[in-house]
Formats: C-alpha cells, sequence, structure tokens
C-alpha cells in the first residue's frame, strides 16, 4: 500500500524508525521533506527549521514561504497515497498529540476518501470531535493493522 505518514515533526526521529519498518512491512512510504531551504536559498535540516519557525515573527517572509510549500508538498503526498498513518506520541503535556497541520491532513485525507489510520488512541484536544468524524482506524501501536479498513 502506498502511505503517508503524518505527524509533528518534533516526532522525526519516530516517523524515519516507523517508516523503515513500514517499508520491510512491503508498503510504499512517503514523509515530509527533510531540508528546506533557508531564507538565502541554503538547504538546512527540517528540524533546525523547526526551530527558526517557533520563534519567528509573523512577517518574517521566507519561513511562512516555506511552511506554506510544506503543506502543498505534504497535501500532495496524501493525495499519492492510498491511507494516511498518523504518528501520535506525546507532546506539550498531550497524550497522543495531533496538531493543526496534521489535523489539515486528516481532513484532506478524509475529502479524497483515503484510509485513515492513527498509531495510539486519540487525544482529548478541542478538536477530538472533528479527529472522531474522519473515522480512522486506531491501530494501538500494531503496524500489522495497516491493511485493516
Amino acid at each position: 500500500m502506498k502511505i503517508t505518514i503524518c505527524g509533528s515533526i518534533a516526532f522525526q526521529s519516530e516517523i524515519n524508525s516507523v517508516k523503515k519498518k513500514m517499508e520491510l512491512l512491503g508498503h510504499e512510504v512517503k514523509i515530509w521533506p527533510l531540508e528546506l531551504k533557508d531564507g538565502e536559498g541554503n538547504l538546512i535540516p527540517v528540524e533546525e527549521y523547526y526551530k527558526i519557525r517557533k520563534s519567528a515573527a509573523n512577517d518574517e517572509k521566507w519561513v511562512w514561504d516555506r511552511k506554506a510549500e510544506a503543506i502543498l508538498e505534504h497535501f500532495n503526498k496524501v493525495a499519492w497515497s492510498d491511507a494516511i498513518l498518523v504518528l501520535n506520541y506525546d507532546k506539550k503535556g498531550v497524550k497522543g498529540y495531533i496538531g493543526g497541520n496534521t489535523l489539515m491532513e486528516m481532513g484532506l485525507a478524509f475529502y479524497l476518501k483515503k484510509k485513515i489510520y492513527i498509531l495510539n488512541e486519540v487525544p482529548e484536544l478541542s478538536y477530538k470531535e472533528e479527529i472522531l468524524g474522519v473515522k480512522p482506524l486506531i491501530i494501538n501501536g500494531d503496524l500489522s493493522k495497516l491493511n485493516e479498513k
């Protein structure tokens, strides 16, 4: 199956690990880019960009241009895939965190009638109803469930 992994950039090491496991299971897997261009056009690791973005001013054009590019690129990967897998680990004191970008990707996948899998239980967030409303399959850490409907 063609699967796009969605989740916070803060989970980069976990995402790399899960991607490898999924590929060993025979899936074709896409994630976000590992590098982005900085304000001078030099490639920087996505983790470095994430740190810069967290403290960027609202008018720091290159930062928000890269954010828009990354959103569109990941939307294209969702459209390419048969399913998305949301990796939701603990973040910001929230067990199984799912952030705004991931929620948007889940909405797109739902609209495009893609399967939506969530690795762990749905977190207690103000938008929990929206997460449940896209009818995800919660796999409780078991990647072998990725072929289930």
